[in-house]
């Protein structure tokens, strides 16, 4: 072959390969708690709705106007309400003394046959990975859609010692309405951003965690949605509970 020609052959091939486009980054990464066991924190029935139900509360519609307005619906928080989406904003419930754990119901918007979970660290070690989570434990195992919840269904989650902290986890897609099981191989939702899917740092919160001093309460909306995702509307009020931390 002419070596001028086997030249251009080369110089067209080395700008074809320098042409090609680059697989684009991964949006989100596989994250899987092969180290973490799971228990129930009661029975339920086959609607996923818990045994163990303590008398139900009164939700005032002083609340409800104050998560309408924090979390509007179909709101991107990103726009509304920033400051609950920086690393600063709370993520758990810090005990600092020998304190019961509450949690209520209060809605949900979501698509999703969700799970509702809590587990626990020292509040001086926050998990930097999934091997950190020892144990997670279902509290709802349905509070999504077709959810047998009520507005005001309340459980206790516990009492727990001072210098534990408590983070929340939403598995997405979890609770099977056929098989009345959970798959804890689902997609989970944590309020440790370190610990959910997305690569993106801003778009790794899926929970946030809000004070209202007014009835000594902490509200957790959750959303359940692939924050990479187009369909996601960052409304953060797919499903909602509030804490009380008693005394």
């Amino acid at each position: 072959m002419n070596i001028r020609i086997y030249n251009s052959l080369f110089i067209v091939l080395l700008i074809l390969v320098s042409c090609k486009k680059k697989d684009p980054a991964p949006l989100t990464t596989v994250v899987e708690f092969t180290s973490t066991s799971y228990q129930a924190l009661g029975t339920y029935d086959s609607l996923g709705k818990p045994g163990f139900l303590l008398p139900r509360d009164v939700v005032s519609p002083a609340l409800l106007s104050y998560i309408t307005n924090t979390l509007p619906e179909g709101k991107d928080l990103r726009s509304t309400h920033p400051d609950l989406l920086t690393t600063k904003a709370i993520a758990d419930i810090a005990i600092t003394q020998q304190s019961d754990v509450f949690i209520t119901y209060v809605f949900q918007h979501g698509e999703y046959t969700s799970t509702f979970a809590f587990y626990t660290y020292p509040t001086n070690q926050p998990p930097s990975s999934t091997s950190d989570i020892k144990v997670i434990t279902y509290v709802f195992p349905n509070v999504g859609e077709r959810t047998a919840l009520s507005i005001g269904d309340k459980v206790k989650i516990g009492r727990f010692d001072p210098g534990t902290s408590i983070g929340f986890v939403l598995l997405q897609k979890s609770w099977d309405p056929n098989t009345h099981q959970i798959n804890n191989k689902a997609v989970h939702f944590c309020s440790n951003d370190v610990l959910n899917p997305e690569v993106d740092p801003k778009l790794k919160k899926h929970t946030v965690l809000i004070n209202y001093p007014g009835e000594n309460k902490v509200l957790i909306g959750f959303e359940d949605v692939d924050r990479t995702l187009a369909a996601c509307d960052h409304d953060f009020n797919d499903v909602l509970f509030y804490c009380t931390v008693t005394p």
